[in-house]
C-alpha cells in the first residue's frame, strides 16, 4: 500500500491544478487520470473546448508556474465584451474602465491541462497514476483506502475532480439536484476574414444566444474564432448533421453581420445540464469543479468557478497548517464548503435567471431586458463592479 496526504481523482484542468496547489503546501499528493495528455505542436488544430480565463484564474496559474508555458503555446487575450439583443441595446464592457490591460484570455482547455501536467512531472511530491482508473474506496476514521487498477492507496483526503458524472461522488453516496436545459449548444471553430480580434461578443435570441470567442493566429482567410450556437435540441441535431459548407451558410444566415465571412474547420455539440451536489464534503471526501457543480455555460464562467474552489481549499488547508491544526480534520475541511457553496449557488441562479429572461417570448419581457442592457451600458460604479467580479478581481 502506498501512503499519501491527498489523492486527486481526475486529471483535467481543475484536478491537475488542485494537485499542484496542494503540493505547493508541502503535501504528498497522488493524481489519478484515465487518459494521458496529447502532445502539443504549433500546427495542431484548435481544440473545440475553450474557456474564457479570468484575471483571477490567470493569477492562480501564475502562482503554479504554468502561465508562461501556456502563453508559449497558444492563447488569445481580449479586452472588450459586447452583449446585445437588438442593436439599440448594445452594451460593451471594456478593461480600461476597471483599469486593467485585458479582461481575460480565450484558451483551449487541453492546453491548460497539458501545461499543468508538464509542471506536475517536475514535482517530487506528486505521484501520477496515468492511465489508471478508480475502482472503489472506503472511508475510515483516520484514512481513505482507495483501490485503483493494480494499486492500493491510503490517503488522509480524497478529492473528486472527475467531472459532472463523478464516480467518486457516486461511490460516496452524495446526491445531486439539477435538470437538463431545453437547449443544446454547438461549438464551431472557424477561419474568419477578420484578423485576431480583441473582443468577445454574444447576441441573444429567443431560441438562445450566439457567441464569438477570438482565437490566436493567422489563417489563410484571415484569423480564427470559436463560435458558440445555443438552440433547441432538435435544431442543434440538424445543424450537426450538415457538412461544413452547409453549416457555413447557416452561420452566415443566423449570426450577426459583424462576424464577417467564415470557413468552418471543426464542429461538435453537447447538451446543457445543471447539477449541484447536496454537499461538497463527506467526511474525508471533497468535491471540486464540475464534480460539485455544473453551470449553464452562457457566461463562460464554469472553469473559473472550479479554480475558485481550488483557491478556497488552498486557503482553508494553509490556514489550518499555519494555526497548527490537523488540516485533514473533517471540521477543518468543512470550512471549504462554507466558503464556496453560497457563491456557487448565486452564480448558478444568476445564469438561470439570464437564461429564462432572454428566452421569454413576450413583448414586455423583450422591452424590459433591452432597457436593462441599455441602462447597463451607461458608465458607472455598478457596471464596473459587475465587470470586476466577472474578472475575479
Amino acid at each position: 500500500m502506498k501512503n499519501f496526504d491527498c489523492v486527486v481523482v481526475g486529471g483535467g484542468m481543475v484536478g491537475a491544478a488542485s494537485a499542484l496547489t496542494l503540493a505547493n503546501l508541502g503535501l504528498n499528493v497522488a493524481i489519478v487520470e484515465v487518459k494521458p495528455c496529447d502532445v502539443f505542436q504549433p500546427k495542431s488544430p484548435f481544440d473545440l473546448r475553450v474557456s474564457a480565463i479570468s484575471a483571477a484564474t490567470q493569477q492562480l496559474l501564475e502562482q503554479l508556474d504554468v502561465w508562461n508555458s501556456l502563453a508559449e503555446k497558444r492563447l488569445c487575450p481580449y479586452s472588450r465584451l459586447g452583449v446585445w439583443e437588438s442593436e439599440l441595446s448594445y452594451t460593451e464592457f471594456n478593461s480600461q474602465t476597471i483599469k486593467q490591460p485585458i479582461l481575460g484570455h480565450i484558451v483551449e482547455n487541453r492546453l491548460i491541462q497539458l501545461s499543468l501536467w508538464e509542471a506536475i512531472q517536475n514535482r517530487h511530491n506528486i505521484t501520477t497514476f496515468c492511465p489508471n482508473t478508480l475502482l472503489s474506496f472506503e472511508q475510515y476514521d483516520d484514512e481513505v483506502i482507495i483501490e485503483l487498477e493494480g494499486h492500493t492507496l491510503s490517503s488522509k483526503l480524497l478529492i473528486a475532480a472527475d467531472g459532472a458524472n463523478s464516480k467518486v461522488r457516486t461511490l460516496a453516496n452524495i446526491g445531486v439536484t439539477g435538470w437538463n436545459y431545453a437547449q443544446s449548444a454547438m461549438l464551431i471553430n472557424v477561419e474568419t476574414e477578420l484578423l485576431q480580434q480583441n473582443i468577445t461578443w454574444q447576441q441573444f435570441y429567443e431560441t438562445g444566444p450566439v457567441a464569438m470567442l477570438p482565437l490566436s493566429g493567422k489563417s489563410e482567410l484571415g484569423g480564427y474564432a470559436s463560435l458558440v450556437w445555443y438552440h433547441q435540441k432538435n435544431e442543434i441535431k440538424r445543424l450537426s448533421s450538415l457538412d461544413n459548407h452547409q453549416l457555413e451558410l447557416e452561420v452566415m444566415k443566423h449570426f450577426p453581420e459583424r462576424l464577417g465571412k467564415i470557413k468552418v474547420i471543426d464542429k461538435g455539440a453537447f447538451s446543457l445540464t445543471r447539477k449541484h451536489a447536496n454537499t461538497y464534503q463527506k467526511n474525508r471526501v471533497i468535491l471540486l469543479g464540475d464534480a460539485a457543480h455544473t453551470i449553464n455555460p452562457m457566461a463562460g464562467q464554469g472553469v473559473n468557478i472550479g479554480f475558485k474552489d481550488i483557491k478556497a481549499l488552498q486557503h482553508v488547508i494553509a490556514e489550518a497548517i499555519g494555526n497548527g491544526e490537523a488540516w485533514f480534520d473533517v471540521d477543518v475541511l468543512s470550512r471549504y464548503e462554507q466558503k464556496r457553496r453560497t457563491d456557487n449557488l448565486l452564480m448558478m441562479t444568476a445564469m438561470d435567471a439570464l437564461y429564462v429572461s432572454f428566452s421569454h417570448p413576450s413583448i414586455i419581457a423583450k422591452a424590459a431586458r433591452n432597457l436593462g442592457l441599455f441602462i447597463a451600458n451607461k458608465p458607472g460604479a455598478i457596471k464596473n463592479k459587475a465587470l470586476a467580479y466577472a474578472c475575479g478581481l
